[in-house]
């Protein structure tokens, strides 16, 4: 028997655990965008492939550049990751030690939890209000000398509550600026409230604010692992710094950047799938289900004790949904046909 030995925390340390994927049943259990990417961006990973002997651009030097160009931004306040959550690990890497504070809101993005605790850092967790939102005053008054960064994320993951820019100011205005406030904006593509912040317009305004988005859910790139941060030059210096070497692979800068050249016709979906998204939500609402109003690309259904039950019929009826036990259910909203599959079997549930 070997006598080396792991990290006795890691014991304690949760799983991630992924949408699952059964056959022959539809998948809503991730927030994937079922169409995947376009022609012209699936061409461009076809021809990138050619090249996958030699090592990515480490730099990302092309989509930075593309990205300064597009969000109005100096290169130098932009960091590409191997998808948003591995930004959130880095950030965390960056800004803190072993006794620092990371806090965020609870449930949210289950990431959260476990990057806090694989880097060293303690993790406070602050409780979701009776309307499964942020709680933004809780969050700054649970705010100490050892808080050293926060993650905000808007609409929240798996609730889809959005904060307004008013409560957000409030809370920015309450936190103290030698803390790192990250605005975690996985799904802005699907926002349309026009009270909604702009995490990009907020960094621009203060010094201790980073904000982050992905390819993974509007421009269909889950698989490829790609997202990026915006933040304070010193922040994203730092960023550079904890980065594993040559994570962002070619294909997944190629596909970046021939998603933005394809953002047009790509929003045409997302724009489906918002009004989708209304069209699920009043029909729960109908059934009876308790649902809160979802900014993002699934709605929430927050089941309690009933959720395993729920998970279980809708598997049945070849929905996979994703589960918290104990919670509620995560939904993606998806095709009109999908839809109808995952209504038909909450219809059923009793």
């Amino acid at each position: 028997m070997s006598n080396v030995q792991t990290r006795p925390d890691l014991a304690t340390l949760p799983s991630y655990v992924p949408g699952r994927s059964v056959p022959g049943a539809i998948k809503l259990a991730s927030n994937e965008v079922t169409g995947g990417p376009l022609p012209s961006v699936a061409r461009a990973i076809a021809e990138a492939a050619a090249d996958v002997h030699r090592y990515p651009d480490m730099g990302c030097g092309e989509l930075t550049t593309r990205l300064s160009a597009k969000l109005d931004e100096p290169a130098e306040h932009i960091a590409v990751g191997c998808g948003s959550v591995s930004l959130c690990q880095q950030l965390i890497q960056a800004m803190c030690g072993p006794a620092d504070d990371v806090l965020f809101a609870w449930r949210s993005f289950e990431a959260y939890p476990i990057v806090t605790q694989v880097v060293g850092a303690q993790q406070i967790r602050v409780p979701l209000t009776e309307h499964h939102a942020l709680d933004l005053d809780e969050m700054a008054a649970a705010v100490t000398p050892a808080t050293k960064l926060i993650f905000v994320c808007t609409p929240n993951n798996p609730t889809g509550t959005l904060i307004r820019k008013a409560e957000l100011t409030r809370f920015l205005d309450a936190v103290p600026e030698n803390v790192l406030v990250v605005l975690d904006e996985a799904y802005w593509e699907f926002v349309d409230d026009e009270d909604a912040p702009d995490g990009l317009q907020i960094t621009r305004e203060r010094d201790n604010v980073a904000m982050l988005r992905t390819f993974s859910k509007a421009y269909g790139l889950a698989g490829l692992r790609i997202g990026y941060a915006v933040a304070p030059e010193h922040v994203t210096a730092a960023l550079r710094k904890v980065y594993v070497p040559f994570s962002v692979n070619h294909l997944a800068q190629a596909a970046a950047i021939a998603s933005l050249d394809a953002e047009e016709e790509l929003f045409e979906r997302v724009d489906v799938i918002k009004n989708e998204r209304g069209r699920v939500r009043d029909e729960l609402v109908a059934m009876g289900y308790d649902v809160p109003e979802t900014q993002a690309n699934f709605v929430w259904l927050p089941l309690g004790e009933r959720t395993a039950a729920f998970n279980e019929h809708c598997m049945a009826n070849k929905v996979i949904v994703r589960a918290f036990a104990g919670d509620g259910a995560r939904v993606t909203v998806s095709t009109p046909e999908e839809n109808d599959m995952f209504l038909a079997a909450a219809r059923s549930f009793s």
